[in-house]
């Protein structure tokens, strides 16, 4: 019975820091754009790099 006394309290400050953790995500745009992030696995590659800028990816590639 004595253990009431410690689960009470204790599910009260749970409910309380889940609320808490709830208005502060609602307040900070959590919650705005449910959709993006879920497609975001779908998008292509972005696209190789142009001949040009070739020549400055290899010179940061050779040692010195």
């Amino acid at each position: 019975m004595n253990i009431v006394l410690v689960l009470i309290p204790l599910s009260i400050v749970l409910l309380s820091v889940g609320i808490w953790a709830f208005f502060w995500s609602v307040n900070n745009a959590q919650f705005d754009d449910l959709e993006t992030p879920a497609l975001m696995p779908l998008c292509d590659d972005p696209p190789p790099l142009a001949h040009g800028d070739k020549d400055a990816s290899e010179a940061e590639n050779k040692p010195q």
